[in-house]
């Protein structure tokens, strides 16, 4: 079993960077793969960025690219999403989630999932 507590959501302004955090407990990170994904209101929660258990490789939705990066830390299981140059539209719940031995864009690859951080950007 694998507990995740997403952390690092809040308000910023257009253009502004927040950090969020996805820490583990309960079993070793090293060989899971996590992803993050987003809800906004009243839309369908969607896929922003994943990243390979070993973190050699990463995978990240069009409208995030070269705005956001995905990292992981397995020493001190721990995952971090990297956002920059934010946008309204940005705005969301932001959940990351775990799959032992992959990653994926798809939420039904993955095992666990976070309670969710809000992110509000402010245009």
């Amino acid at each position: 079993q694998v507990q995740l507590v997403e952390s690092g959501g809040g308000l910023v302004q257009a253009g502004g960077s927040l950090r969020l955090s996805c820490a583990a407990s309960g079993r070793s990170f090293s060989r899971y793969g996590v992803g993050w994904f987003r809800q906004a209101p009243g839309k369908e929660r969607e896929f922003v960025a994943a990243i390979t258990w070993s973190g050699e490789a990463t995978s990240y939705a069009d409208s995030v690219k070269g705005r956001f990066t995905v990292s992981k830390d397995n020493a001190a299981n721990t995952v971090f999403l990297q956002m920059s140059s934010l946008k309204p539209e940005d705005t969301a719940v932001y959940y990351c989630a775990a799959a032992r031995g992959t990653y994926s864009e798809f939420e039904r690859a993955y095992n666990y999932w976070g309670q969710g951080t809000q992110v509000t950007v402010s245009s």
